[in-house]
């Protein structure tokens, strides 16, 4: 099979009476390749666009999860939110995955995994080092990027598909008011299904799990609350902190009713207690997203400067 990559390069010209951010008017701060696939799942193919700065690239990578609500699409990647990170040199994957309503959480978690493991073993295509990679996000993106570094999957060296021989592991995560832990979200106790009735309720379809039925040939509704709980708590990240967790900073509004700032908190807690490095910043005020908030990216960029670029390249991860 022969794969067709399109890329685009983009110039930046100043407005009038304006310096360029990034150099004369006639340099490219960055190259974007679009709809690079990186699986398929059901005769559909996932994607990603990869953003490649072109003055001075670091060598590291960043994962955006294009993310909110669990809806993913094409138009949804900003390259204006990237602006900043391709500026401190990072080479940014903007990955989108298979969106609600059609597909609940945990097969969206199957998607993002595939899609580090697939950065991973292109590395030396997109010229960036496999032991220096970054996740983000916000909302629902923030929930992926820290299922992705706190609870990876481990490479299956005998796999027949070779990029699910590498491994979903990453070495920093930057999010934006990320839901952490769906068995008391907002209150000790207070599980998802109860919120979904309240303020979730506009986000019910990433929760209607479903199973095989593999008589039927066809997926069923998960009814069971027990069942439903224990799929709550694996997609929730705060179940699996462990000493070994990625740096972790997150950024959080105190006036946030849809995503409580009690979920950052309570993260937090977890990782700090474990000895991961992990940072909560909180703005004062603010609901779930503010004006101004792709200037605070700058903190996402100085939080993967310090992670990422003087990460040791001798091995790969596990």
């Amino acid at each position: 099979m022969i794969t067709i990559w399109l890329t685009i390069v983009f110039c930046v010209t100043p407005a009038a009476g304006q310096a360029p951010a990034n150099g004369p008017s006639d340099e490219c701060p960055y190259t974007r390749t679009v709809d690079v696939i990186y699986g398929r799942k059901y005769g559909t193919a996932l994607t990603m666009d990869v953003f490649t700065p072109t003055n001075t690239p670091n060598g590291a990578a960043v994962i955006w999860a294009v993310s909110g609500g669990w809806i993913s699409a094409h138009e949804g990647i900003s390259p204006k939110a990237y602006a900043t990170l391709l500026r401190h040199g990072y080479t940014v994957f903007a990955v989108v995955h298979g969106s609600q309503p059609k597909y609940t959480i945990p097969e969206v978690l199957q998607d993002m995994n595939r899609a580090v493991r697939f950065i991973r073993m292109n590395s030396q295509r997109f010229h960036i080092d496999p032991n220096r990679i970054g996740i983000a996000g916000g909302s629902a993106g923030g929930h992926l990027s820290l299922m992705i570094g706190l609870a990876p999957q481990d490479g299956k060296p005998d796999h027949k598909d070779p990029v699910m021989r590498e491994p979903s592991r990453v070495q920093a995560v930057a999010c934006f008011f990320p839901p952490t832990d769906f068995l008391n979200y907002g209150k000790p106790g207070r599980d998802t299904d109860q919120a979904l009735r309240e303020e979730l309720k506009p986000f019910s379809a990433p929760f209607d799990f479903q199973r095989l039925d593999k008589d039927k040939k066809m997926f069923v509704p998960i009814t069971n609350q027990a069942r439903r709980l224990e799929i709550f708590r694996q997609i929730s990240p705060v179940t699996h902190v462990s000493s070994d967790d990625p740096p972790t900073l997150i950024i959080h509004g105190d006036a946030d009713k849809l995503v409580p700032i009690q979920q950052s908190q309570l993260l937090m807690d977890k990782l700090k207690a474990a000895g991961v490095t992990a940072e909560l910043i909180i703005k004062n005020g603010a609901k779930h997203g503010w004006p101004g908030l792709h200037k605070d990216i700058e903190i996402f960029a100085d939080w993967f400067d310090t992670h990422l670029r003087k990460t040791p390249t001798t091995s790969r991860p596990h």
